[in-house]
């Protein structure tokens, strides 16, 4: 195993990298692959190897269902209150090691340490807020109109759960998909991302210190997804699928999951408008824009990707804007001065400089940054383009990156028709002072959510996911995230 050592300049309570590294977990143990091939893992400050991890093959894949369904019966049957009691213990011991898993995501994912501070925090509230579903599961009894039995209404655990989670939100989107899963009764296959696979084995210790019996959860790394996500739906055992990631991707593992009939939940790509009324509360508005763009250096499905800013205040939220985005610092994660971080690879940081190049090949003015840095890292500067076109690339295509690109509208009528004009419908965001304007706006808004004079909307207690080509199904909520791993069964009754 090849380490590479990184010292953090903000925090001494270091991850141990080489423990999080140290195999597959598989039916509570840790094992190589039995390719015997690994995965590396980069650090997104430097370019540099920061440690390797085991590359799960087919037969891993294979062994790993293999223990999740040896555990499914005692893990159903174990009480609601047990359950319970193990999903608080998980998240105790997050919020007690949450320096450790804060540094971990910065080092492998590059996010400033005040966003993975922030993560960790929302992550860990997932198994606190489904310790108290755990134990609400409640289900249905009453009468036939006809009169002639009795309706009773069960509900149980939708069985073995492959769950796949993206490289932005490491802790978080595996939490906010396992706690749901191991509160109905369900047990687990997680497939993080490779690019930072470390935090998702670092939580797999804290389960099974918190109490999670062997082959409940078990966690695989691999570079062809692919296959192993084909060979674990074709198991008949297998019942649910829920992914993050992109659409393109999701459409994929729809097709897959349709051979064999296995329920998917899907939280998929976005494309967030961002609306600014003339009648909004201007610093409002530029705080929320900050946090609603800025989160995790705009590598989120909910960040805003297009700002709508009505003329008459347009120059004045442009400014307000640059200045704050042009004053963020950037540097690497884990330095405790940095207020964004860079990008997840190479790669990524391409793909944002050709979309700022299309825009200002297309007339869009750069009030700030809009140049790829040449220094070692995966960095871009945090950049406003002020009267971006309508058909740049950028209007059209998730940017995830620290770009903000606005554009002018004069009606209420016009804002909802451009936020609308995209296939994805995941997040929205609306300023306005006039209550009643912001409510009707919300309702036209082809989104799952809505941040209404907000900058941030997500939380576990609430239902998360998007609508047209961003997703299927729920994750959170008072009962939407916990429906999506269970099956209703209906008895028919004549006591």
């Amino acid at each position: 195993m090849t380490i590479a050592q990184q010292t953090p300049q903000a925090d001494p309570q270091l991850p141990d990298i080489q423990a999080a590294a140290r195999g597959l977990y598989i039916n509570g143990s840790w094992r190589q692959s039995s390719s015997g091939l690994q995965i590396e893992v980069i650090d997104p400050s430097t370019g540099a190897l920061l440690a390797t991890v085991p590359d799960a093959t087919i037969k891993d894949a294979r062994a790993s269902v293999d223990a999740a369904s040896t555990a499914a019966p005692a893990w159903r049957a174990t009480p609601p209150r047990r359950r319970s009691e193990i999903l608080r213990r998980c998240f105790e011991l997050m919020v007690e090691r949450s320096e450790m898993l804060a540094t971990l995501i910065s080092m492998e994912n590059g996010k400033a340490m005040r966003d993975a501070r922030g993560e960790v925090a929302y992550a860990a509230e997932f198994f606190r807020w489904n310790a108290e579903e755990a134990v609400r599961i409640t289900g249905e009894f009453g009468l036939a109109p006809s009169g002639t039995n009795r309706i009773i209404v069960d509900y149980q655990p939708i069985g073995i759960c492959l769950l796949i989670t993206p490289w932005n939100f490491p802790a978080a989107m595996a939490t906010r998909k396992i706690a749901p899963a191991l509160a109905a009764g369900c047990t687990v296959i997680l497939k993080p991302a490779s690019e930072t696979p470390l935090t998702a084995y670092a939580l797999a210790a804290i389960y099974e210190e918190a109490g999670v019996p062997p082959g409940v959860v078990n966690v695989l790394t691999t570079s062809t997804p692919g296959p192993i996500a084909a060979e674990v739906l074709a198991d008949p055992r297998v019942r649910k699928l829920s992914f993050t990631g992109s659409t393109g991707v999701g459409r994929l593992l729809l097709a897959e999951a349709a051979k064999h009939v296995v329920s998917c939940a899907m939280e998929l790509g976005g494309n967030a408008p961002f609306l600014v009324f003339d009648d909004a509360d201007l610093e409002a508005a530029l705080e929320g824009a900050m946090i609603a763009k800025m989160r995790n250096a705009g590598e989120a499905c909910t960040a805003a990707n297009r700002f709508y800013v009505q003329s008459g205040i347009y120059d004045a939220f442009a400014d307000g804007l640059t200045k704050r985005m042009a004053a963020l610092k950037v540097g690497a994660g884990v330095d405790a001065q940095t207020d964004c971080g860079p990008m997840i690879t190479r790669k990524a940081v391409e793909k944002i400089s050709r979309l700022v190049e299309d825009s200002k090949k297309k007339g869009a003015r750069v009030l700030c940054g809009g140049e790829m840095p040449a220094e070692a890292g995966f960095f871009y500067p945090p950049t406003v383009l002020a009267d971006v076109p309508a058909n740049s690339e950028m209007a059209h295509e998730e940017i995830f990156g620290p770009v903000a690109p606005l554009y002018r509208f004069d009606s209420e009528e016009e804002a909802i028709s451009r936020a609308n004009d995209t296939e994805y419908g995941l997040a929205a965001y609306v300023y306005t002072r006039d209550l009643a304007r912001g409510l009707r706006v919300s309702a036209g808004l082809e989104a799952g959510m809505i941040a209404l004079n907000r900058g941030l909307m997500s939380d576990p207690a609430a239902p998360f996911g998007g609508v047209k080509q961003s997703g299927l199904g729920r994750e959170g909520g008072q009962h939407h995230g916990i429906a999506e791993f269970m099956e209703a069964k209906y008895i028919a009754t004549s006591f």
